[in-house]
């Protein structure tokens, strides 16, 4: 086990035309839309009425309680949106915006630390009554994680501080001294933000209550004994049932919070994947934090169990809409699955994690798979639309139709009154810098390749690192690296999963890596006089299949071109997408196109197979086939033309 770390505020940036833009719509656009949407200034998206719940709750004005009741997070992660950007830039409106909203978090936290309006405002003698429904730990975290991004940024405490008063408050109610509550989080999350907090603040009651809600989860009855208290009675509705958990799917209750057994006995992900993410990222944080490798192979074995039997080739995971949840290995259909937004980004926050603990290329391969498809496909070009779920394949008359389909949207929605998905959007894109190294005792791994300047310390020096490439267009990447030492220092390029073939020049001369190692270029020197490393992927569009065992994709092809999964539209290819069979044989043709800031479409060879129309139901099968041409667009693009078909896998012979 490694201990790697994670570049800190101010030694990165990023330089890159793609991802310039997507942080610029995330500062100019995403960031002021989303303040109107909190502020219920937009009257064509659903009510927010988040931030008017802490003015109730702080007394600035009369009303009740509205919303979910984890509204309140959405407000935070708004704020740890502003903050990573900010960390970016400065920008004084953006910061009063920011501040006349902490000062009313500030007002509406209780005396001893609480903070949570819907309790507050609503049902004061409840508070801590519901941890498996209620959510109020999962919002606390919210509220540290905003509150460090800001303070980070900024450098302004107050809401760093009432961050850390919330904090003591819960290390005086949970632990595991007598008279303490033995429970933990229905929703993962605080677990998270205890960790970040630790890493700030220093202070180790921080660590000990993360590693006890992670410990503790699934290995007492806290949730059951909690349940026969409150008279067997559920939060959604109020109505008496069964168990305390809604049974979804045909797993038992425990399985949908992953409080089925103890975390580091957990082999398979089951349950809510967004849930399941955020829990294993803290265990992989806890375990780099504490060098504890018992723990890292718990994380390793369900890293394992997702990511190849789990996960969607767009990097999406949660195969069903019932409890957004994992169902079983290669069970992974096209048009009936969930793979939310916020699963994907939770996937990227697991495989940062992992990456402090090993240097491995399957995390970044993942972390890369899952950005460029399902992240960035959660929101529009412009930035103002949204999806919640990720299908593979789409045909709205059905969707609209069908029960069973109807949570698939056909066209990105304004605003969800569960709003998660897009201020996690937010929050990623701004810290992308985050995830573009690491950083090991004498070594620099490469693990995004993004345009930009980094300064990165290690080996007793600081390096300079400027990265120039037009990735994930093409797969040429230019370094220039400089240290300020005289002692050799590794820099390793992770070799993307994708790569068939690729080669390395070091000025100008071709060169064989000192070491090829668990999917990384590794070259070791003195960097003391400026060195031009260059790594060239092709970049090449190819045919995938998937794996047998997943019946949805039997004979089907899906395209992909580096990073980047691509799909068949109706606005390209006409309608019944079902009706076409692409000739694998002939190959895939590329064209650069100048829409969306450019992008390559792919071109291939297929055969339409069609049925007479007719009023009758059935009859005989006398098909017609017509040889054509289809072109396909980055999954991550679609739905931007207006409402249509769409598909990943394809018929192919």
């Amino acid at each position: 086990m490694e201990r790697n770390e994670i570049p800190g505020m101010g030694s990165c940036r990023i330089e890159s035309g793609f991802w310039d833009r997507y942080i610029g719509v995330i500062r100019n656009g995403v960031i002021p839309y989303q303040w109107d949407i909190l502020n219920d200034r937009r009257e064509d998206a659903e009510p927010s009425h988040a931030i008017d719940n802490f003015r109730i709750a702080a007394g600035e004005m009369e009303g009740e309680f509205y919303g979910q009741v984890f509204q309140d997070s959405d407000v935070y992660k708004w704020l740890e949106a502003v903050g990573n950007i900010l960390m970016l830039e400065r920008d004084p409106h953006l910061e009063e915006q920011a501040d006349s909203l902490i000062d009313v978090i500030v007002k509406a936290q209780e005396p001893d630390g609480y903070l949570d309006t819907y309790f507050t405002i609503q049902a004061p003698e409840k508070k801590w009554s519901d941890l498996l429904e209620c959510h109020e730990l999962y919002c606390a975290g919210h509220m540290i994680e905003g509150a460090i991004a800001y303070y980070q940024a900024t450098g302004k405490d107050q809401i760093y501080k009432a961050a850390c008063r919330l904090a003591d408050y819960l290390t005086e109610i949970f632990g595991p001294e007598e008279g303490k509550m033995h429970g933990y989080p229905g929703h993962q999350e605080i677990e998270l933000a205890l960790l970040k907090l630790y890493e700030v603040s220093g202070e180790k009651r921080y660590l000990r209550l993360a590693s006890y809600f992670l410990e503790t989860r699934g290995t007492n009855r806290f949730f059951e004994e909690e349940f026969e208290k409150r008279g067997r009675t559920t939060f959604w509705g109020g109505a008496r049932i069964p168990e305390p958990n809604e049974r979804y799917n045909q797993y038992p209750y425990t399985y949908y919070n992953q409080f089925h057994a103890p975390a580091r006995e957990q082999e398979t992900a089951v349950g809510h994947a967004v849930r399941a993410m955020y829990m294993y990222t803290a265990m992989a944080d806890l375990a780099a934090k504490t060098g504890d490798q018992a723990l890292f192979r718990a994380c390793r074995r369900l890293w394992d169990d997702v990511t190849t039997r789990q996960m969607y080739l767009t990097g999406g995971i949660g195969s069903t809409p019932s409890g957004e949840a994992f169902t079983k290995d290669y069970d992974l259909p096209n048009d009936t699955n969930y793979a939310e937004t916020c699963a994907s980004v939770g996937l990227m926050f697991f495989a940062q994690r992992m990456l402090q603990c090993e240097t491995d290329a399957v995390y970044g391969d993942v972390m890369e798979q899952a950005l460029y498809n399902t992240v960035l496909g959660g929101m529009n070009y412009e930035g103002n639309r949204f999806f919640y779920v990720n299908p593979l394949e789409s045909v709205p008359a059905v969707c609209e139709a069908n029960p069973e389909r109807h949570h698939v949207r056909t066209l990105r929605r304004k605003w969800f009154a569960c709003a998660c998905c897009p201020p996690n959007l937010a929050r990623l894109i701004g810290s992308l810098w985050k995830y573009m190294y690491t950083v090991g005792e004498n070594r620099i791994n490469v693990q995004l390749y993004i345009a930009g300047t980094a300064r990165l310390k290690t080996g007793g020096q600081t390096l300079l690192v400027v990265q120039k490439t037009d990735y994930p267009k093409e797969g040429k990447i230019y370094f220039l690296i400089q240290g300020d030492g005289e002692q050799e220092v590794e820099v390793a390029l992770r070799i993307p999963g994708w790569a068939q073939h690729y080669r390395f020049t070091i000025n100008g001369e071709e060169v064989v890596p000192d070491q090829v190692e668990k999917g990384y270029a590794v070259f070791c020197r003195s960097w003391k006089k400026q060195t031009e490393l260059q790594a060239e992927f092709e970049m090449k569009a190819q045919f995938v299949g998937a794996n047998p065992k997943i019946h949805y994709d039997l004979g089907r092809a899906a395209m992909i071109r580096g990073p980047l999964v691509y799909c068949l539209e109706e606005a390209d290819n006409g309608s019944r997408l079902d009706e076409l069979v692409l000739n694998t044989e002939a190959g895939i043709r590329e064209t650069v196109r100048p829409e969306w800031n450019g992008y390559v479409e792919l071109e291939a060879d297929a055969v339409r197979i069609q049925s007479p129309e007719s009023q009758s139901l059935y009859m005989p099968y006398h098909p017609v086939k017509k040889k054509v041409k289809v072109r396909a667009i980055p999954y991550y693009l679609w739905n931007n033309r207006g409402e249509g078909e769409m598909q990943v896998w394809t018929k192919a012979e």
